[in-house]
């Protein structure tokens, strides 16, 4: 992977791991991604998971050709990407460990030991000269633990992103579906609470001239690729809709739920919705499904009571959505019980902390969907048109 004259890649891939952060599918592996900055001093850029320490070395001992790094630039604290500190360091004693003051804290926490005798300290605006290229340091707290730095190199005009602008999905398996369908289920899953802090770091880009992006996870980005990169973090992070269209989310105990919001999903086919999205959210992979909900600008929830309450697959997929900062979008509900229904209200009471969430009508099915039913459901559709 070729990214400048002076910048290596030296990361690797994973095909080893199954639940991504213990929680996250990922069919097509991870890939842990670290850098190199070859210059009259040479600068390190993250390490990567503890379980390929031995091919990250190699990878560097490689791309250093016989030279000593003089930095280890640690950019993010999460293991995935911090694991290999204490191997680094014993292997390039006279190494010099740079990052945030928080980040030193979350070191002593993770492995026991900050570096204080040979550390640099670095914060908004600060700089690191290596010769042809200096870095400067930019603070992205919360994007998305609050350590994270990110570093921008103006020789190249490459940005180091840490965690922003990634994506699930190992360097060396062809994602079929691009860059952004994995890449978005990545940002609403892991990045998706902190809009606001997103935004903060969007305005610090926008004042450098950025040509690459190399990011902890996923591939480098330029060009056209950036460019789209960029705009839909923009419109992720503002909660803004990204396309139209409609998702309806159903949990469903005997299938009459289920066939609620199936034949609404075929009527709002009828009335011309130019995208219907049905997703059953105790089979279907959650994060995908709180991907399809940011993604959309109106949601259908339909589910049935359960104990007097709300069906649990239902409940955990909203809170789902309210914690990541659920927002600027129109609720409409289908509820059953077959003596005495509950779970709109549940659904509505779980979304009432939303900013700008409209919550539109409810329609009430007991037990099984009637002759009455089809008509109030032309209604719903009406509605969300």
């Amino acid at each position: 992977m070729f990214i400048s004259n002076d910048i290596r890649y030296i990361g690797v891939n994973d095909h080893q791991v199954t639940l991504f952060e213990g929680q996250y599918d990922v069919p097509m592996g991870m890939a842990y991604n670290s850098y190199v900055i070859l210059d009259e001093k040479i600068a390190v850029m993250d390490t990567v998971d503890a379980h390929f320490g031995k091919e990250w070395l190699a990878n560097l001992t490689a791309a250093l050709a016989g030279r000593t790094p003089d930095y280890l630039v640690v950019q993010h604290m999460e293991p995935d990407h911090s694991a290999n500190i204490a191997a680094f360091m014993d292997a390039y004693p006279a190494v010099t460990v740079v990052a945030s003051q928080a980040a030193f804290r979350m070191m002593k926490q993770f492995y026991g030991s900050d570096y204080a005798d040979r550390r640099l300290v670095v914060g908004e605006g600060d700089t690191l000269a290596l010769g042809r290229h200096t870095l400067t340091f930019l603070t992205a707290p919360m994007v998305h633990w609050p350590e994270v730095i990110v570093t921008y190199d103006c020789t190249d005009k490459v940005l180091f992103s840490a965690d922003g602008l990634g994506k699930f999905g190992a360097l060396d398996v062809e994602d079929p579906e691009g860059w952004a369908c994995e890449a978005r289920r990545y940002y609403f899953g892991i990045v998706g609470k902190f809009g606001a802090q997103v935004q903060a770091l969007l305005k610090k880009a926008a004042a450098v001239d950025i040509q690459t992006v190399c990011p902890l996870h996923g591939p480098v980005l330029t060009g056209k690729e950036l460019a789209e990169a960029l705009r839909l973090y923009d419109i992720w992070s503002r909660y803004d809709v990204e396309s139209e269209g409609i998702m309806i989310a159903y949990a469903s105990v005997y299938g009459n739920t289920e066939k609620a919001a199936q034949l609404l999903a075929e009527k709002l086919k009828e009335q011309g919705c130019p995208k219907v999205v049905l997703t059953c959210v105790q089979r279907e992979d959650w994060a995908e499904a709180v991907e399809d909900a940011f993604r959309y600008g109106k949601l259908v929830l339909a589910a049935p009571t359960y104990n007097g309450f709300l069906f649990p697959a239902m409940r955990e997929f909203i809170e789902h959505l309210t914690e990541r900062n659920y927002q600027n979008r129109q609720v409409a509900f289908i509820e059953n019980g077959s003596w005495a229904p509950a779970a709109a209200k549940e659904m509505k009471k779980l979304l009432e902390g939303c900013k700008n969430v409209t919550l539109g009508s409810t329609v009430t099915i007991r037990s099984a969907m009637t002759e009455e039913t089809p008509a109030q459901l032309d209604a719903l559709a009406q509605e969300l048109r």
